[in-house]
C-alpha cells in the first residue's frame, strides 16, 4: 500500500482532507451516472439466463473471491449449472470475450478468474465488454445462472440478485469516497442490495474465512512437512489477513514484501530471495506455478458461511424464482 492507501484505515488525516475535492468531484459524476441508468437515459442490458453479482462499495481485500469460490459450488448443489464473468484486471487476453482453459495463464486470463477456474473447473469467461461474456456464455454454454465476479458499479448490466462483501474488520475505512478514502459508492448503497454479506463475522449474515492447509506453489499439492519459515510475498488488497492467517498457522515470518494487488509475478520478482522459504496466497500461487521453487507455499483459505447466511441466500434465490420452492 501508498501513503495514500494506508491513510483510508486511519483517523481522517490532512492527506484526506486534501484529496476531497477530488472525492466530491467522484461522487457527483457517479450519482449523475447512476441516475441517467435510473430515469432510462442509459439503458443496462437484461441476459436472458438470471445474473448474480457479487462486488463491495471499496477497494479490494474484502474476501470476494473466497465466497465466490463457496457460492458456485453452493448453486450446483441446488442442480444449477453454473458459469462466471469477470473483468479480468490486468489481464492480456488474445481476444474478448476470452473463455479461461487449461491452457491459460496469469498473464492471459487474471489471477482471479484463473483461481475460480483451476479450483472449480466452471465456465469462466473474462472481457471488459460484460454484455458480450454473457451472450458467449449463452451462445455456447447455456448457464442456468451467471456470477458475476465483481461489478456492482457496472450499471450497463442489469442484475437478479446483488450481495455485496465487506471486510468486517475493515469495514468502510475513513468512510470517504476515492481518492480520499477507500469508497467506489457511499454506505447507503448497502440498502438497496440484496444480501450485505460480511467476511470475517460469525453472525447470520457472515462467513469465516479457514484455513485448510498449507500447498505447495509449484505441484499444488498439500504439503505437511515443511520449514514453517520464511519470507510472505503477497500482491493482494490486505495483506495483513493474509500474514495474521500465516502465523495463526505456526508459520514464522521473518520477512514481509507488499506488491500492488494483481501485481504480475515474474521470476526476478525473487531473485533477491535467494534460497529462502517463500509464503502466498492461493490468488498469487497461480501467477508463479511455472517457475515456482520446492520451497514455495501458499496457504489455501475457505469461506465457512453461517448457517443464517445460508438460509438468506436460498430464501433469495427462492424469491427471486432462481430455484423452485422447497429444492
Amino acid at each position: 500500500m501508498n501513503k495514500v492507501e494506508q491513510s483510508w484505515y486511519k483517523p481522517i488525516s490532512l492527506i484526506n482532507i486534501v484529496l476531497l475535492p477530488l472525492s466530491g468531484l467522484f461522487w457527483l459524476v457517479s450519482s449523475v451516472r447512476r441516475w441517467m441508468f435510473r430515469i432510462g437515459i442509459k439503458s443496462s442490458y437484461k441476459a436472458s439466463v438470471p445474473v448474480m453479482i457479487v462486488g463491495n462499495i471499496g477497494i479490494g481485500g474484502n474476501g470476494k473471491t473466497p465466497f465466490v469460490l463457496w457460492l458456485v459450488p453452493y448453486l450446483q448443489s441446488l442442480g444449477l449449472k453454473v458459469a462466471v464473468i469477470s473483468r479480468g484486471y490486468g489481464a492480456k487476453p488474445p481476444h474478448t470475450p476470452y473463455k479461461v482453459s487449461d491452457d491459460s495463464t496469469a498473464e492471459l486470463a487474471g489471477d482471479e478468474p484463473l483461481l475460480i477456474y483451476k479450483r472449480l473447473g466452471c465456465d469462466v469467461v473474462i472481457g471488459g465488454d460484460r454484455k458480450a461474456s454473457i451472450e458467449y456464455l449463452i451462445t455456447h454454454n447455456e448457464p442456468d445462472i451467471i456470477v458475476s465476479d465483481d461489478g456492482l458499479q457496472h450499471y450497463q448490466l442489469d442484475r437478479d440478485i446483488e450481495i455485496c462483501i465487506v471486510d468486517n474488520e475493515r469495514r468502510f475505512g475513513n468512510g470517504l469516497l476515492l481518492p480520499a478514502g477507500p469508497l467506489r459508492e457511499t454506505p447507503k448503497r448497502l440498502k438497496s442490495v440484496d444480501l450485505t454479506v460480511f467476511n470475517g463475522s460469525i453472525k447470520e449474515d457472515g462467513y469465516s474465512l479457514n484455513t485448510t492447509g498449507i500447498y505447495s506453489v509449484k505441484t499444488g499439492a498439500r504439503v505437511t512437512q515443511f520449514e514453517p519459515k520464511g519470507i510472505a510475498v503477497s500482491a493482494i488488497g490486505n495483506p495483513s489477513r493474509f500474514e495474521k492467517s500465516l502465523s495463526a498457522n505456526g508459520v514464522t515470518i521473518t520477512q514481509s514484501k507488499h506488491f500492488a494487488d494483481h501485481h504480475m509475478f515474474t521470476e526476478q520478482d525473487f531473485e533477491i530471495y535467494n534460497k529462502s522459504n517463500i509464503f502466498m496466497t492461493e490468488k498469487d500461487a497461480v501467477k508463479c506455478q511455472s517457475y515456482a521453487k520446492d520451497n514455495w507455499y501458499f496457504l489455501r483459505v475457505d469461506a465457512v458461511p453461517s448457517e443464517g447466511l445460508v438460509n438468506k441466500l436460498h430464501n433469495l434465490l427462492d424469491r427471486k424464482g432462481i430455484i423452485t420452492h422447497g429444492v
